[in-house]
């Protein structure tokens, strides 16, 4: 059996950079393939599988099925970020979360990050056991968040986005969506280590389907190796199910696990450190058979 966990031992050369990504206790570094971020939704309206898991036993269930699939990560949210979404509070979405993290996190030996923009659900979602803040915003919804952040040991994940959830695909445009990706993970990296978060603890996350077309989601994607010799840090890519593979594929939601799968090996190729997916299990056994063929070996 192939090794799992995020402290796998690398058995040879992956990238230009093997960057590594400090996270409470635990070291993520990417190997032979990218770690694998298992997508936990505990909302009732998340675009692919809004409802399936937001009561707290269905929620604890999918999340040891994920270990189980072979995720090296965790990644809960209590707040739909698809096109359109309106925001929830910060008790619903603490109401939503935190039970899930204080019954998951006895259970298993992987990192939980937090997916929200709120600081006091950070700071709950820490208390209770994540060891993650993964911010859409790049920690610029919440003035505090970055605070809650720096006095803790978690690591942080910042992604670009172009508006807010409710507006961003409303005819984005850019000059040169890419370098004005990077320049916004730039500043933000500068900001959060002006704050006392090391480099570190930091990821970066280009926000693919955040205030974006499905061209400039392509151009991100394709560009993930400029990005990483610019920024120096892990990437964090999150294109699981999403919108602009109804432009590639022509298909619904539903019918967009072997586009998933399949931009899933091309981000591994182009070398992504962290692939943020719903279908774990589909995408390690395609990375795994990916890698046994490109170096002509089992593992």
């Amino acid at each position: 059996m192939p090794p799992s966990g995020p402290l796998r031992k690398a058995r040879g050369h992956m990238s230009e950079s093997n960057f590594h990504w400090q996270a409470g206790d635990s070291i993520l570094r990417r190997t032979e393939i990218p770690l694998l971020m298992g997508i936990l939704n505990v909302t009732p309206d998340s675009f692919s599988d809004g409802g399936q898991h937001n009561q707290l036993d269905d929620a604890v269930r999918h999340g040891l099925q994920l270990v189980a699939d072979g995720a090296d990560i965790i990644d809960i949210g209590g707040e739909s970020t698809r096109p359109g979404s309106a925001p929830v509070s910060v008790e619903e979405e603490l109401q939503r979360t935190v039970p899930v993290i204080e019954k998951l996190a006895p259970q298993i030996s992987i990192p939980l990050s937090i997916d929200t923009t709120k600081a006091e659900v950070a700071r709950q979602a820490l208390a209770a056991g994540a060891v993650i803040v993964n911010d859409i915003s790049g920690m610029t919804f919440d003035d505090e968040i970055i605070d809650i952040c720096a006095k803790s040991d978690a690591g942080v994940c910042a992604m670009h986005i172009k508006g807010e959830p409710g507006t961003m695909q409303d005819d984005p445009v850019y000059d040169d969506v890419v370098a004005a990706v990077t320049l916004f993970l730039q500043e933000r990296m500068a900001a959060l280590a002006a704050s006392g978060i090391s480099l570190d603890r930091i990821c970066l996350d280009p926000g693919i389907g955040f205030g974006k077309t499905a061209h400039h989601n392509l151009q991100l994607m394709h560009a993930i190796p400029r990005m990483r010799t610019e920024l120096q840090r892990p990437l964090l890519i999150g294109h699981s199910r999403k919108r602009f593979l109804s432009k590639v594929l022509g298909r619904d939601v539903e019918e967009r696990l072997a586009g998933t799968v399949g931009v899933s090996t091309a981000l591994a190729d182009l070398g992504a450190d962290i692939i943020r997916v719903h279908d774990v299990r589909a995408t390690r056994d395609a990375l795994i058979a990916r890698q046994a063929v490109m170096s002509g070996d089992l593992a």
